[in-house]
């Protein structure tokens, strides 16, 4: 007797007639309707009265929401297993992660051979099958640079370039029978699916008893194999097996779950009242039932992990103790979706787990358990963030990104709630609609909680001020794990600390914000020619200085071989174009121009986001500065950093204007005189060079964001010392246990 524990799953399995294409297609729905989990098709290419079964999969998976599918089983001789890894992966991250793929060695072989497949013998089917599974799995591993080369006897891949990755882990489940197929889905198969009508020898049971020997052969746990089983039949009044009413089916299927391990049933019936009562029925009964004869039996549940996956685990971490309403969306190396969630935009990093939970609820029960674990801790909103403080090493993330909410709570009030794992660019449209728009700096990437628990120099700073400026309340899990709402009237010392020093507080799972009445912006961007770099920077920054506060102008500078180009792209805050083209006419007198356009636009079209990857790609060392005037010394020292290769990239924000409304006692972000933010990227090579020359600089000020590196200025450059001080006495208060410490640390220090 074999129950491996598995989460019992049902589907159905349809026949994909073309006489009446919308019929099948009907079906499908009707399955997930019903509460059923799967719906497969039968893929034979060579049978004329079917639709394909990658089209149909194609059309089914747009027309649901929440059902797998999978064809039952793919025909891989007329199916290239390169293109087919593409075919899987392109439609699973279509559909949001819901395909799944079985594979058959092959049968109908005349039928293969009439539509030009090779014609195989048993034996050479099942060696190609395993050569497929191999470039199948090659193309999928997107995060391996190398190109795919496997060179079988019936499938090569020779130099194929590998990806896309599929949207989740997709499972290889193979329709076996005979030994060597068996110990095939040992080695390298995710599940076992075999048809009830076809099991004579090996049984159920004989054909488990190979799967299990060869897995542990192969240093596999048995339980990674999921065992699937097609039942046909009909609900009536029979003894016959499956041709009785639903208690005896319930019966029967519960002696293959807990006898046979059969964990998923895949029912082929096109009969819309049979799969209801299947679904409907028979599946919420039998996992009532084998939830207690489980429970009563002892029998271990719950995800069962690769070996492989299990070495790869870091010390300091119960990973077997994770809280069960976190466990289910928890990544940990080894895992599908890690390689997308171990590093940021700017360093690639390596945690332990990432735990992604679902809301604050679940944000505080994550802290609490991360707390309890003897490895670093870091919180993550977006990941994009220059300055790389959302990854570790070997310890865990917290990961905001379901908290994504953007909802407008008061639109008399222009009061905006939006949660800290949104981005920016997703607020900006949903503000859209509403003629709204919120300040929020430069890239629709940025995620909404690192940013607006910093600063926020965007685009519109100038005009209505630093998204810090904007905020009203936020909802924030204390070190401790109790969770109050700060504002103006409640907890008014954090509500300070949070706009400004927000990463050493809490965990700012939401925030009220008030937006600004805007709907369409000019957007205008410039590229000059420049030879003369700290001339162009000094008028460059009295023309902005001398600009309306409706225009903030960003400036970018490369250096290229004879010179520099140097891109501005800025922002009118309105649809006056009369006025944004007068603003903008005199950064087209500083120096000869290669590229000029202004448009009328949504602001939401200035900041759309890319979402790409992050692969610690932007790897970068990158300092920061805020200064009052781009005065000729900070031109030259600027101009001289790119003329000694100590940086080839640079950017200088505009600042001042509504940004220097704000007390600076008003937030922790205490910078209130600057007109500029200057930030370059150090090359690595030379970086201690660099730093003493941006030393040279003489700011006073910096903006933590652009820091990617601690040194022992960085604090009280971004803090001046009352704020500085100030803040310490009310991390004492709130995190005297020092929790929150990877983002530019504020030691506790009790007044």
């Amino acid at each position: 007797m074999t129950d491996y524990g598995h989460d019992l799953t049902f589907g159905s399995f349809l026949t994909p007639d073309n006489r009446d294409p919308h019929a099948v297609v009907e079906r499908a729905l009707h399955s997930e309707r019903v509460g059923l989990d799967l719906v497969t098709f039968q893929d034979h290419p060579y049978q004329p009265a079917h639709l394909d079964a990658w089209t149909l999969m194609s059309w089914v998976a747009a027309r649901t929401e929440r059902v797998h599918l999978s064809a039952n089983v793919t025909n891989l001789p007329l199916r290239n297993p390169a293109v087919l890894a593409r075919s899987v992966a392109g439609l699973d991250l279509l559909s949001g992660g819901r395909i799944d793929l079985g594979l058959g060695a092959g049968a109908f072989w005349q039928a293969i051979g009439a539509m030009g497949g090779r014609v195989l013998t048993p034996g050479e089917s099942v060696t190609a099958l395993g050569e497929a599974i191999d470039i199948i799995r090659g193309i999928w591993a997107a995060d391996d640079r190398t190109p795919l080369r496997i060179r079988g006897d019936f499938h090569t891949a020779d130099g194929a370039k590998r990806g896309p990755a599929p949207a989740h882990d997709v499972p290889i489940w193979l329709g076996a029978y005979k030994p060597r197929m068996l110990r095939l889905v040992a080695a390298k198969g995710d599940g076992w699916l075999p048809s009830w009508s076809m099991l004579k020898s090996p049984s159920l049971a004989e054909g488990n008893a190979i799967i299990d020997e060869e897995a542990a052969a192969h240093g596999r746990d048995p339980r990674e194999i999921t065992r699937l089983l097609n039942i046909n039949g009909a609900f009536g009044t029979s003894a016959e097996p499956f041709q009785g009413p639903p208690a005896q089916w319930i019966d029967l299927l519960l002696r293959l779950v807990l006898e046979d391990g059969v964990s998923t049933f895949v029912l082929g019936s096109d009969d819309p009242n049979t799969l209801a009562v299947f679904g409907e029925e028979v599946a919420p009964a039998l996992r009532e039932a084998a939830a207690a004869e489980r429970t009563a039996a002892g029998t271990p549940g719950g995800r069962v992990r690769p070996a492989a996956a299990l070495a790869r685990r870091h010390g300091g971490i119960d990973y077997d103790g994770v809280p069960p309403a976190l466990a289910g969306r928890a990544v940990e190396p080894g895992d599908h979706s890690y390689e997308g969630l171990r590093s940021s935009y700017v360093w690639p990093g390596s945690p332990g787990l990432v735990l992604r939970p679902q809301g604050t609820p679940q944000v505080a029960e994550a802290l609490g358990w991360a707390r309890a674990q003897d490895v670093p801790l870091t919180v993550r909103s977006g990941g994009h963030g220059i300055s790389g403080r959302s990854t570790n090493d070997g310890g865990i993330v917290i990961d905001l990104g379901a908290l994504d909410g953007v909802e407008v709570v008061d639109r008399a009030r222009r009061l905006v709630r939006v949660g800290a794992g949104a981005r920016w660019g997703d607020v900006a449209a949903a503000l859209a609609p509403h003629s709204l728009a919120i300040s929020s700096g430069d890239s629709g990437d940025v995620g909404v909680g690192g940013l607006a628990t910093t600063a926020g120099i965007g685009l519109l700073a100038r005009s209505f001020g630093l998204t810090v400026d904007r905020v009203r309340g936020a909802e924030v899990v204390l070190a401790d794990g109790t969770t109050v709402h700060a504002d103006a009237d409640h907890h008014p010392d954090l509500f300070w600390a949070l706009r400004g020093a927000g990463g050493n507080m809490g965990v700012v799972t939401s925030l009220d914000i008030e937006a600004t009445e805007l709907a369409d912006v000019v957007f205008a961007l410039f590229a000059h020619e420049v030879t003369d770099l700290a001339e162009f920077l000094s008028a460059w920054g009295s023309t902005t200085e001398d600009a309306p506060r409706e225009l903030t102008p960003f400036l970018t500078l490369v250096r290229r071989q004879g010179g520099f180009v140097a891109q501005t792209y800025a922002v009118w805050a309105g649809d006056d174009t009369e006025a944004a083209a007068e603003a903008l006419q005199p950064y087209l007198e500083l120096a000869p121009v290669l590229q000029q356009r202004a448009h009328l636009l949504p602001y939401a079209a200035v900041v759309t986001p890319a979402r790409p990857s992050h692969q610690g790609q932007a790897r970068q060392r990158s300092r920061s500065a805020l200064v009052d005037h781009i005065d000729p010394h900070t031109a030259r020292a600027l101009a001289g950093m790119f003329e000694d290769g100590l940086t080839s990239y640079a950017q200088i924000r505009a600042v001042g204007g509504a940004v220097n409304d704000t007390p600076a006692d008003a937030t922790a972000y205490a910078h209130r005189t600057q007109n500029f933010a200057l930030s370059a990227v150090l090359r690595e090579s030379r970086a201690a060079e660099g730093n003493a020359a941006w030393d040279r600089l003489g700011a006073d000020a910096l903006y933590l964001s652009f820091e990617t590196h601690d040194h022992g200025t960085a604090l009280t450059r971004a803090f001046p010392p009352a704020t500085l001080e100030r803040l310490r006495g009310i991390k004492a208060h709130y995190d005297p246990d020092h929790v929150f410490r990877t983002n530019f640390p504020i030691e506790p220090v009790s007044s």
